[in-house]
């Protein structure tokens, strides 16, 4: 297929915006490829992957890979570790190895979409404690769901207010002197948030997980939401790209 831009116009771009549209990502259908669909590609591009499981490039244009995308479901990925996610590693703060241990539960569970794109009732869950629905991306709804627990599903014993989103979850802990930046040295411990931005570096999206181990040089992390499950994934610590920080709870 052709790749699609801004500037172009037609029945493909109008196709597109629909689909768009469908997807959670809103724009008029106007045939006009504009600043207006370039965000919202971006915005869905930042959040999904492609056929082989990988991150989509957030460029604001339409490719076969971004185009695939659209046309499925978030791919299931079967990730190689050299760590068992569902078995508690040594190390951390009291509170982040109980957030950590509700994390873990939730892979021994199960919880994924089921329904659609997030959808279902794992991802209401996440939302329930601030009386919100289904449809937004839920990775930071996750993390503050795993402290809910930790907390014995008290939000008023929460280290931190329940938070949806993951440059919001940081700023909290910022807030608090928790944070640590890229470049500081810090080596993250179990239970430790980390923080990754989306689309730019200065916009508003991101995406967070939460730490379940260091070893080897290599960090491994549970998310929700990078796939349509909770899952483990793993990264070399020294090059973590598009990183905004980590956040520590004493």
């Amino acid at each position: 297929m052709d790749v699609l831009k801004k500037g172009d116009q037609g029945k493909a771009v109008r196709d597109l915006q629909s689909e768009l549209t469908q997807r959670g990502y809103p724009c008029d259908a106007t045939g006009e490829f504009d600043a207006l669909t370039v965000r919202a590609v971006k915005a869905f591009q930042s959040q999904n992957l492609d056929q082989h499981g990988q991150p989509l490039v957030v460029d604001g244009s339409v490719g076969p890979l971004t185009q695939w995308s659209l046309d499925h479901p978030k791919p299931f990925i079967e990730a190689p570790s050299a760590v068992d996610y569902t078995v508690m590693p040594s190390g951390g703060g009291k509170s982040g190895r109980a957030a950590l241990a509700a994390a873990i539960g939730e892979i021994k569970q199960g919880a994924r979409e089921i329904g659609g794109n997030n959808s279902g009732p794992f991802v209401r869950k996440y939302f329930k404690p601030v009386d919100m629905g289904t449809g937004d991306s839920w990775c930071a709804a996750f993390i503050s769901w795993c402290f809910y627990e930790a907390s014995g599903e008290d939000v008023e014993k929460m280290p931190f207010p329940y938070t949806v989103g993951a440059r919001a979850v940081l700023a909290q802990f910022k807030q608090r002197g928790w944070t640590h930046d890229p470049g500081s040295g810090y080596v993250p411990v179990p239970g430790d948030i980390v923080v990754w931005w989306r689309v730019s570096l200065t916009g508003w999206q991101g995406h967070i997980g939460l730490v379940h181990s260091v070893k080897d040089g290599m960090l491994y992390t549970i998310e929700g939401n990078r796939s349509p499950r909770v899952q483990g994934f793993s990264y070399v610590l020294s090059r973590v790209d598009q990183l905004l920080g980590f956040g520590h709870v004493p």
